[in-house]
């Protein structure tokens, strides 16, 4: 279901600043044409402050459908057109494009990141990530360590950002489920159990990061 006039859209822009790429700002669109959408002017409802926007300023957005479907798009500001307000032109995206989340779920992306774990029986080690996502990671590790589903851990994971900053998230994951590879080595895939907003913001912002890495290439 593509996005339609009077439809709100909830809009991240990608920034090298932390707290800009945080932010949530929230816009309706006002017309759709051809292969444009045009928005009003974004704004953060916490804060009450308009999002300036500049061509070729990159978004990922979402809007929801009913039963709290999210469907997620990337696209980039293009121009401006002066109504009643000013409109903000951004690439209408290609239906093929839009990806649909149920709500309380995360989009999840590949990548290869240093993990620490700490096992219920205080062994410690590192790993490194296959995929991570806002609800979840799996990880390949040694088959000397055993887990199996059910097992709860605490982790680690070290995220560098393109702006040269590094954090680290912590949370408790739950193993799902564990695949032995080809190689011998373990997969282990798991779900969030505890883990804070925050250290929940951070994992999200790496993965659009990476999301808009993926859309250059």
């Amino acid at each position: 279901m593509e996005p339609k006039v009077n439809t709100f859209l909830y809009l991240q822009v990608a920034s090298s600043d932390e707290e800009d790429a945080k932010a949530v700002y929230k816009s309706r669109i006002a017309d759709v044409q051809d292969d444009t959408l045009y928005i009003e002017v974004p704004l953060e409802e916490q804060t009450g402050r308009y999002k300036r926007l500049f061509p070729g300023d990159e978004l990922s957005a979402y809007y929801l459908t009913e039963g709290g479907v999210k469907h997620y798009f990337n696209t980039h500001v293009l121009g401006f057109r002066d109504d009643v307000i000013q409109l903000v032109a951004v690439r209408r995206p290609d239906p093929d494009s839009i990806r649909k989340v149920q709500r309380r779920s995360f989009l999840r992306v590949p990548a290869v990141l240093e993990l620490a774990v700490k096992l219920a029986n205080q062994v410690r080690f590192l790993a490194y990530t296959d995929d991570i996502g806002g609800g979840g990671i799996s990880f390949t590790t040694d088959p000397r360590w055993a887990f199996n589903a059910g097992d709860v851990m605490e982790c680690w994971l070290l995220l560098p950002y393109k702006n040269g900053t590094i954090e680290h998230a912590f949370f408790k994951p739950e193993v799902v489920r564990v695949k032995k590879l080809e190689s011998g080595r373990n997969q282990v895939m798991a779900k969030f159990i505890e883990i804070s907003d925050s250290e929940r913001q951070k994992i999200i912002r790496y993965c659009f990061e990476r999301q808009l890495e993926f859309r250059k290439h």
